[in-house]
């Protein structure tokens, strides 16, 4: 008898294996760091990449990356309001050839205007009298740029991978 999950006639034998992202929100001081996968096409934070020295922080990627079993990676890309590279886009440039070149993965390239603006927004109200301390607080602990990466990715995954039709 054969298991019916994997006869061809099944949707699941049709489906192809989902693609495992690791996101990425790359700064000079901290890295966010979130994960997804097609089959989902949700995003999720990841702990962010905050060792001073870039070398661990470039370890603490890579770390994430072989949990993840990662397939390919999207990193945010620092574009002016007008679609042309912002003053950051060399950095990261140079940030993404480093990444292709010690993990041989497809990186995507993914507008990441306003994602900082956005991901503090998602942190709970702010008390009065204490809106600058949390949010530097945030800042440091990289919370801020892994929630970054995680809209990067989502904003990707909306993009690339819309939900099937039984999710309606």
């Amino acid at each position: 008898m054969t298991d019916p999950q994997s006869t061809p006639e099944t949707p699941a034998a049709r489906r192809p294996a989902p693609v495992r992202y690791v996101g990425i929100d790359p700064g000079d001081r901290r890295v966010g760091l979130s994960h997804g996968d097609s089959e989902t096409a949700l995003a999720f934070p990841s702990p962010p990449a905050v060792e001073p020295d870039p070398a661990r922080r470039m370890e603490h990627i890579a770390a994430e990356i072989r949990l993840r079993r990662a397939d390919a990676l999207v990193v945010g890309y620092p574009l002016n309001m007008d679609g042309s590279h912002g003053p950051r886009a060399a950095a990261v440039d140079g940030f993404i050839s480093e990444l292709e070149e010690r993990f041989a993965l497809p990186v995507h390239r993914v507008d990441e205007g306003l994602t900082s603006v956005e991901a503090e927004a998602t942190f709970a109200p702010r008390k009065r009298g204490r809106s600058v301390r949390e949010r530097r607080r945030h800042r440091a602990a990289g919370e801020t740029d892994s929630r970054a990466a995680t809209l990067i990715l989502q904003d990707f995954l909306n993009a690339t991978h819309p939900p099937p039709a039984e999710f309606f």
